[in-house]
């Protein structure tokens, strides 16, 4: 096969596996963001042609590489890495044809003798497990140009799950990137956009690793669950994310069994309440209720104001007192 031949087949390669993608897309998602998703991606497939077709005419060359020297992209986009294994149909189409289409390097930007992929992460995996060089294409790419092609990528296989969609927005932004830049990179508009970095931000990131990919679970559910993320949610789910059992099922099930326990209504904790007077006398005396998360003190008669003001003038000084005593017991 000609080089010419073998750049075009990187992009007919693109273009067949978007457009596959994107058939697919409505079924795993609702009516409206799917029409504006593969509008956006199928105009990504017409400026892929003509970035493949800018390939064809300055003649790049292909040259073999050896893959322990490309490293991943610098932002994850999974949440957990998907391994091939040998008898996976890419690695036996490999293993019997050769590799009939290069990946695309650049030249890290942190070390000169080694190479950062942009696109083509599964073949350099195929390639890697069958112990072979890899054809590579190394072109000067911007970090811009490599998240964009790692969203091509994304698109024309396996899609992110949502949540992975969400956190790859996240980090993205948290790296500098401008929201135009990671609308193109995810294939979505301003409004999408705004709903996975919203959604991101509201679950803290131990919740989401904990829960995996989860590709069964849309947009809706996991926007329900963020709307109702407060700073108690999380100490309730510690204990459940740690678990065995937990770990065990399947990441679908795993976001079940966490929206079942927050559904959970906990029983409401006993009120205590008390009266209180100093043992040594005076001219006070306080009404004390403790209520689960709420303690409050009243107080009445003579000194009541001075005494209330002269506790509220310490009351850092007696929050760090606690604060080093249940350090010193190791809680």
């Amino acid at each position: 096969m000609s080089r010419r031949d073998r750049l075009k087949g990187l992009f007919d390669d693109t273009a067949q596996e978007l457009a596959a993608a994107n058939y697919e897309e409505p079924s795993s998602r609702g009516s409206a963001g799917p029409v504006r998703t593969m509008a956006l991606t199928l105009g990504r497939m017409e400026e892929e042609s003509r970035a493949m077709q800018e390939a064809l005419l300055s003649g790049e060359r292909i040259v073999e590489l050896d893959p322990d020297l490309i490293d991943s992209s610098f932002v994850r986009d999974r949440l957990v890495d998907q391994p091939l294994d040998i008898e996976d149909e890419l690695v036996q189409s490999i293993a019997e044809n050769g590799q009939e289409v290069p990946i695309l390097v650049r030249r890290h930007p942190n070390d000169a003798d080694r190479y950062q992929i942009a696109y083509g992460h599964r073949r350099l995996q195929a390639v890697k497990l069958l112990g072979l060089k890899v054809q590579a294409i190394v072109r000067k790419l911007d970090d811009t140009d490599v998240v964009i092609a790692q969203g091509i990528e994304n698109s024309a296989r396996r899609n992110l799950s949502y949540i992975e969609r969400a956190v790859f927005a996240l980090n993205l932004e948290l790296k500098g990137f401008e929201r135009p830049v990671i609308m193109k990179a995810l294939s979505t508009d301003k409004t999408e956009l705004s709903k996975l970095i919203s959604v991101a931000k509201a679950i803290p990131a131990e919740m989401v690793r904990a829960v995996g990919a989860a590709p069964g679970i849309g947009r809706r559910r996991w926007m329900a669950l963020a709307q109702d993320w407060n700073g108690m949610t999380a100490a309730r789910l510690a204990k459940l994310i740690a678990s065995g059992s937990f770990m065990a099922e399947e990441s679908d099930r795993r976001f079940e069994l966490l929206v079942a326990e927050l559904a959970k209504k906990e029983a409401k904790p006993e009120t205590t309440e008390f009266d209180w007077k100093p043992k040594s006398g005076g001219k006070i005396a306080g009404r004390i209720k403790s209520a689960g998360n709420s303690f409050t003190i009243a107080l009445k008669t003579g000194d009541a104001p001075d005494f209330g003001a002269y506790i509220s003038r310490r009351l850092d000084e007696l929050y760090e007192a606690y604060r080093a005593g249940k350090l010193q017991a190791g809680e």
